[in-house]
């Protein structure tokens, strides 16, 4: 194992159990008090209670086992954010059927893959497309694969069930079973019996089925409890892919406490939405933030000259509240006049009652939550990995530190190795990786720690600092150690960038590819007198290659020379899921990028001597 040169823990003893317990729970609790909500049109919500949450889990259950499933078998759920989402959810925990997510934004062969290697026997779908992918996908399988759909066309394909009629069945199932019979025998899981199979994006290679049992992610939720203030006062929106454990292990949490959760329409909608929500707590990542402020700093002419000002006097006061402190006098006065006249409206574009936001899925620039911290929306920034269920660490309102993923929570160890590798040992870490054996025994070593994959440092009161991938530290041909991300979530705070992706593995020199951010460019280059028909006439003109590059590079120059990319390439789309340049979490795949954009990449290694660029880049 390697040496650890770094290592803190909070040893706090954490309750261990079953997510079936945890359900029951809380329906024992809460009762008749709303527990899910959507929005069946705009403005207006409905929504189930936590006793109609239990019938409908019972229908599931009952559907699953109509349908012949047992305990201990697969079911797959391909379906965005949704009421249905949770109650199939809750029905296969309650059933003993262990639930395999799948993105919705993953492709007919994608599926096909993760089918076979689940053994998934069901698929609940969420739309006619969904549906049409699920069946696609059944067809490339050797074992039999059915497939509910929620909202079914005019013309239903044969074999497919709608929910409807799959609850029917379950209710037939389920007849003369009362609810203590069938809670009984839903407590029957084991802490250690695995409760899902969740397929990791990944940014390259083939995807890796993550088993989490029962006790990792009960944990998990019991221990997020003991550091986060979230109780049945409490409101959400659920809106990151629930096929991701983030999500799905905060809405356990919100579940459980009795705050209620929220779906959005879609993400089109989801500003919309928020205002009629009005949540107090949400949970995000980064690329949210980034776009918020973004938004924000694009701003030009006389409001800019406002904003300006508002987040030079939020910055003055951040600098005193950090330090414990409140704003007196003519401060005071600014900053209630900035907040009145600039901040307001940003809270109001969330819902107005935000407490706090929560983020995770990877690193936040300090510059933004900063930001957010000083306008009154606080940031608590965390870090985990799918294999640790996923929560290792978060900031608190009592433990706050901007450039940090706060400190390990109850019950989790934390280690730096000798090569900078940050190791988790807790209950939350993994059961393995299903039909991988030794992939799990390369990620879990002997003593229990698992290797995240990840560089950080922990300093001197417990605050983890994040500082790359491991896989992604750019190691130049000179030997010298680059990591991007830092560099990249700098260069994003810029109101004329949208995204940035840095390059340079076995070169000489590190280059930057940059997604300008349109609307700001565009008000420039037309302060400039710049004409252009199309995105690319206007990145190719020399004006704006020059400025844009002056002001990139112009944000890097504290940086040693080695880190600073020497040149820049403009691109003329975003990154996005769909496109397949990011996973379904948002992060960028570089393979991708690399292989897509490999001609304009050796545009920018033209004057690189051959000699020292090295195939495989």
């Amino acid at each position: 194992m390697a040496t650890a040169l770094t290592y803190f823990a909070d040893k706090r003893p954490v309750p261990s159990g079953t997510l079936v317990e945890l359900f029951f729970d809380a329906v024992e609790k809460f009762g008749d008090k709303r527990a899910l909500e959507y929005l069946p049109e705009a403005g207006k919500l409905a929504g189930y209670s936590y006793r109609e949450v239990l019938a409908e889990a019972k229908r599931v259950a009952g559907g699953l086992q109509a349908a012949g499933l047992v305990r201990g078998d697969r079911a797959a759920i391909l379906s965005e954010n949704r009421p249905e989402w949770a109650l199939s959810d809750y029905g296969c925990l309650t059933a003993g059927v262990i639930d395999v997510p799948i993105y919705a934004t993953l492709t007919a062969p994608q599926v096909a893959y993760i089918l076979r290697d689940s053994g998934a026997k069901l698929v609940f779908a969420s739309t006619e497309e969904q549906m049409r992918k699920a069946l696609d996908a059944a067809s490339q399988c050797e074992h039999d694969v059915q497939v509910v759909v929620f909202d079914p066309p005019g013309s239903l394909p044969d074999g497919v069930l709608t929910w409807d009629d799959f609850r029917a069945r379950g209710d037939e199932r389920m007849a003369g079973v009362t609810d203590e019979a069938f809670g009984a025998e839903a407590r029957e899981a084991g802490k250690d019996d695995v409760a899902t199979v969740l397929y990791t994006s990944g940014t390259t290679g083939e995807p890796k089925g993550v088993m989490l049992t029962h006790n990792n992610i009960y944990s998990n939720v019991r221990a997020a409890c003991m550091v986060l203030p979230i109780s049945s006062v409490d409101n959400t929106v659920s809106f990151l892919p629930l096929s991701h454990i983030l999500q799905r292990m905060v809405d356990y949490l919100f579940f459980w406490v009795g705050c209620r959760i929220a779906y959005p329409r879609s993400l089109e909608t989801l500003i919309d939405d928020l205002k009629v929500i009005k949540p107090t707590v949400l949970v995000s990542v980064p690329r949210i933030y980034e776009k918020i402020y973004n938004g924000i700093m694009q701003a030009r002419g006389l409001k800019k000259l406002l904003i300006d000002w508002a987040v030079g006097v939020a910055d003055r006061v951040a600098d005193l509240r950090l330090s414990g402190r409140e704003p007196k006098g003519l401060l005071a006065l600014q900053y209630k006049l900035a907040d009145r006249l600039v901040f307001s409206k940003v809270k109001a574009a969330v819902g107005g009652r935000v407490r706090f936001f929560v983020s995770g899925g990877g690193p936040l620039a300090p510059k933004l939550n900063r930001f957010f911290y000083s306008i009154g929306l606080t940031i608590l920034e965390g870090y985990g990995l799918t294999e640790t269920s996923p929560v290792t660490n978060v900031n608190t309102l009592e433990h706050f530190r901007i450039g940090t993923v706060g400190r390990p929570i109850p019950g989790t160890e934390i280690r730096i190795a000798d090569d900078g590798e940050i190791l988790v040992r807790g209950p939350q870490v993994m059961k393995g990786y299903f039909n991988k054996p030794e992939a799990t025994a390369d990620a879990i070593d002997e003593e229990g720690w698992f290797h995240t994959g990840d560089i950080g440092e922990i300093d001197e009161d417990g605050f983890l600092r994040i500082t790359d991938r491991k896989k992604d530290i750019i190691v130049t041909a000179g030997g010298k150690n680059v990591a991007p991300q830092p560099i990249e979530n700098r260069v994003k705070t810029h109101p004329l960038v949208e995204q940035a992706v840095m390059l340079g593995d076995k070169r000489r020199y590190c280059v930057m590819l940059v997604v300008p951010s349109f609307p700001a460019l565009e008000a420039w280059a037309k302060s400039q007198g710049i004409t252009w028909s199309r995105r690319r006439e206007l990145l190719d003109h020399p004006q704006v290659k020059e400025h844009m590059e002056r002001e990139v590079l112009g944000m890097l120059q504290d940086l040693a020379s080695f880190e600073r990319p020497k040149k820049i390439a403009l691109l003329d789309e975003e990154l996005t899921i769909e496109n397949g340049f990011l996973t379904p979490t948002m992060k960028v795949k570089r393979r991708v990028i690399q292989e897509r954009y490999a001609d304009l990449i050796h545009q920018l290694y033209e004057d690189e001597p051959a000699h020292e660029i090295i195939e495989g880049d």
